[in-house]
Formats: C-alpha cells, sequence, structure tokens
C-alpha cells in the first residue's frame, strides 16, 4: 500500500482555492490568466522543492516527472487542470491535478522507486470558457500541434490568445520545455462526477467506463413576420410555433425512451423580437449526447426530421447545420481493472459509470490507454460557487489513484529506500 497525507491534500486543496478566490467561496482562474500563471507557479515551487524535475511545452501544459529505475521507459502520467470557470468552484480539476501531486509526494516520502517514471501533468485550458474550444491543451498534446486557428482567438474579455499563451509560459521560466507529445505508457485522471449518482448512492468511486459522444446543431426556422393582432391562424406562418411544437415532441421521447440519451437546447432566439409581431426566423442550439455512435446518428436524425415536418406543417423552412461532433470515447478495460482492484484492496465500493461531460483523459485517450476515478460532489453541483467535495472523499479518491499509479508504474526491486 501506498499511503498518501490526507491532511497534506486538503491543505493544498484550500491554498489553490485562494488563487482566484471569490467571495461566495467558489474560485475565478480562467485560463491563461494572471491567476493561472499564479496557480502553475505554485504548483511548480512546491514540485522544485521536493527535487522533482519540472516542464511545460508550447501550449503551456505542465509536466512534474518524477524518474523512474528505468528513467528511458514511457511514463505513467496522472493529472487534470488548474484553470477554472468564471464563477467555478474549487475541486472541478484541481482535485485531480493536486491528488496527483500529492502520489508524486507521497512515494517521495515513502522512498519508493518505480519502474517507470511518474509524470503529474496540469493541462492548459480544459475549461474553454476564456478561450474555445475547451481541452486546449490535452488536444494540441494528443495532435502533437497547435492548430493555426488558434493563434488568431481573441478572448472574451479582448485578450490575444497567442500573447496570453507566451505569458503563461514565460512566467515560468525555470520549466525546461518539452516538443509537443510524448510517449505515454498510461494515463489517469482523478475528477469530480459532476453529478448526482455516486452521492445519491453512497458509492465513493467511479470506475469511468468512457465518455458520451456530442453532437451539436445550429437550428434556424424561417416563416413570416405579420402583426400580432390581425393576422389569423390560419394566414400565420409562425416558425417558433413550428419550432417549439418540434421541441415539445423530442423532450417527449428523446430522453424517456433511452435513458443514455441526453438531449439539451441551450440557447434560443426569435427575430425581430418584436413583443407585437409574429417572428420571421427563430434560431436555437441543441446538444445531443449519446455512449453509442448509432444511437447518436439515430437520435440527430430524428431531430432533424422532427423539426423539419413540423416546419413544413406551419409554412416554414428549416436549415440545419452540425456544429460539432465528438466521438464517444472507451477507456482502456485494463486501466479500469487496476483502478477496481485498488479500490477493492483498501475495501472502497466502487461502480462502473459513464461520463456525460467531456474531460483531458478524452483527449489523452486517442494516443495512449487511459481511464478515469470520479469521486461524488454534493447535490452533483458543479461549475458553480458552491461545488463541495468532502475532505474524506477528495482523500478516497487519492488513495484509490495511489494504489492504482503503484500497480501500473511497478515498484522496482530494489523497493523502498
Amino acid at each position: 500500500m501506498l499511503d498518501i497525507d490526507g491532511d497534506r491534500l486538503n491543505a493544498r486543496l484550500a491554498a489553490f482555492a485562494a488563487i482566484g478566490g471569490t467571495a461566495n467561496g467558489g474560485v475565478n482562474r480562467q485560463a491563461l490568466t494572471e491567476g493561472d500563471r499564479r496557480a502553475r507557479r505554485l504548483l511548480g515551487e512546491l514540485a522544485q522543492a521536493r527535487g522533482f524535475l519540472v516542464f511545460q511545452d508550447p501550449m503551456a501544459n505542465l509536466f512534474i516527472r518524477r524518474k523512474g529505475r528505468d528513467d528511458t521507459a514511457a511514463p505513467v502520467v496522472i493529472g487534470s487542470h488548474l484553470d477554472s470557470q468564471p464563477a467555478g468552484g474549487r475541486f472541478d480539476g484541481a482535485l485531480g491535478t493536486l491528488s496527483a501531486f500529492e502520489v508524486l509526494e507521497s512515494l517521495e516520502d515513502a522512498g519508493i522507486e518505480t519502474e517507470r517514471p511518474v509524470v503529474v501533468v496540469s493541462w492548459t485550458n480544459e475549461e474553454g470558457c476564456r478561450f474555445a474550444p475547451g481541452c486546449m491543451g490535452s488536444m494540441a498534446f494528443s495532435a502533437g500541434e497547435i492548430p493555426a486557428a488558434w493563434q488568431g482567438k481573441v478572448a472574451t474579455d479582448g485578450a490575444s490568445f497567442a500573447e496570453e499563451l507566451a505569458l503563461t509560459i514565460a512566467s515560468l521560466p525555470e520549466a525546461e520545455m518539452l516538443p509537443l507529445g510524448f510517449s505515454v505508457h498510461a494515463y489517469i485522471e482523478v475528477h469530480i462526477e459532476q453529478g448526482p449518482s455516486l452521492e445519491a448512492n453512497e458509492i465513493p468511486i467511479g470506475v469511468v467506463k468512457g465518455i458520451q459522444g456530442t453532437r451539436w446543431l445550429d437550428v434556424a426556422v424561417t416563416g413570416q413576420t405579420a402583426h400580432a393582432g390581425t393576422t389569423g391562424l390560419s394566414y400565420r406562418r409562425d416558425p417558433l410555433r413550428a419550432l417549439t411544437a418540434a421541441l415539445s415532441s423530442l423532450y417527449e421521447t428523446v430522453m424517456p425512451d433511452d435513458p443514455d440519451a441526453r438531449f439539451t437546447v441551450g440557447r434560443i432566439s426569435a427575430e425581430p423580437g418584436s413583443v407585437n409581431a409574429i417572428p420571421d426566423r427563430v434560431r436555437c442550439t441543441i446538444d445531443m449526447r449519446h455512449p453509442e455512435p448509432s444511437r447518436l446518428d439515430d437520435i440527430e436524425r430524428l431531430v432533424i426530421s422532427c423539426i423539419t415536418v413540423e416546419a413544413r406543417r406551419q409554412g416554414c423552412n428549416a436549415e440545419i447545420t452540425r456544429s460539432f461532433d465528438m466521438a464517444p470515447c472507451i477507456f482502456s478495460d485494463t486501466l479500469q481493472q487496476a483502478i477496481e482492484q485498488a479500490a477493492a484492496a483498501r475495501k472502497i465500493k466502487s461502480a462502473a459509470m459513464l461520463s456525460g461531460a467531456f474531460h483531458d483523459a478524452l483527449f489523452v485517450n486517442r494516443v495512449a490507454p487511459a481511464a478515469m476515478i470520479f469521486v461524488p460532489c454534493r447535490d452533483g453541483l458543479s461549475h458553480n460557487e458552491a461545488e463541495y467535495v468532502e475532505p474524506a472523499h477528495a482523500v478516497t479518491g487519492c488513495d484509490v489513484l495511489a494504489q492504482a499509479t503503484l500497480e501500473i508504474a511497478g515498484e522496482s526491486e530494489n523497493g523502498r529506500s
């Protein structure tokens, strides 16, 4: 067994939460801001104080390396991210990064030499709220390049992506530069569930099987604007009536007929937006999710058909375009088993589950075996200042990560010093 220091972990979580801390107890530490840079510097200083090696790459992904007996072997990589939502919580991302660092420190405290190196990572811009898309750091790492289109991106606050990235890299000059991407033996990420199921079922560890596929549609239905008071029903070509009728039908079928399906309308607008005029054009976005690609296809066809038919019935036209498509992800069976066995070794109850949200592990999974460990969060609340993880659950997640990491990295024949 590798024993972690739970008090140290929870103290670290509190210390990092103070960087960008909000009055309501949350965190505003958006990607590539000064708050993000302060958190990176603190993690780098803690790493150097323990004698670990500190690196970064052109995407400002931060790596902390503890050598293995065979230091040329591909490392076991563990971690998450440190950036937050504008009014985010103190655990989303930070729990995974700091749990990983606690594993590294606990290995050092115990004098355990692993066969493989163990590397802690803090990925850049997982949240995607200041610069879109999210998971920029892990996406670039897995692709081995930064997309040219990102260079011209501008933040929600008007800042230049290229300039903020350069400032972030320059703020940690002691970190040796690495090229984008390197061979990874295995990747494990601890994260809060961001949903209510673990807490509701009193299960402390979720072993994540994979991540649902996601598709986004942009919908525009066009009719004819007319006077609200003088236009009778038979003369109306009301796009809002058409869209809301279609959406009502979809709400009654997509999720009720398939517990694994997700259907969400995130934005809706009507033009010209006058209180006393029938709209001539309405728009909405639709987010569809499912773990099976074929079912995602089925849902998309149903959505398009339902909106198109209802639009025609009301004398309107529908334009539907796909704006985002992310295939489902299935994690490594071997790593899932290692996590399950680590939990069982510590007599901790676990359950297999899917992730409804996407994470950095999804992109790492494209180039290396990956898996995730979920821990409960209160009321399933996340991306919220009230986000909360019980200290005992934080420690449990880190315990399982530590045991799984030791198993995968391998304790060398030299054992403990």
